[in-house]
């Protein structure tokens, strides 16, 4: 199961449709506050998490999932092209960081690669 973690109702529900139309099974949360009271970062095999939310932000939401789910692979997107934040993600362990408007090419490339890496490590 994919999970997608992003504030914009429009950008989860337009994840939500293109990871359906592959076939992939997802559930969206608008907040990770939401996402970490649900429980289902156990059932996931990717999150995809937006930089800039109220409250929790995407990468300490990263840091989380790191520390409890660590072969658990995060793609961060953002729809601000921020180097520094770009290579904080990415050193921090983010499969990839994917930039707004989002690629579906692109989205689903890095999906497969982040999962089959985690695989991989398993």
């Amino acid at each position: 199961m994919v999970i997608v973690v992003d504030d914009d109702l429009q950008v989860r529900e337009a994840l939500e449709s293109l990871l359906k139309s592959a076939e992939f099974s997802s559930v969206a949360f608008s907040s990770a506050e939401d996402l970490l009271e649900s429980g289902s970062l156990a059932e996931a095999s990717c999150v995809i998490t937006d930089v800039r939310m109220p409250g929790m932000q995407g990468l300490e939401l990263q840091r989380r999932i790191n520390r409890e789910y660590p072969k658990l692979p995060v793609i961060v997107i953002t729809g601000h092209r921020d180097e520094q934040t770009r290579q904080r993600a990415l050193a921090e362990g983010a499969a990839v960081v994917l930039y707004k408007p989002l690629d579906p090419n692109d989205l689903f490339h890095a999906l497969y690669s982040a999962m089959s890496d985690s695989e991989k490590d398993i």
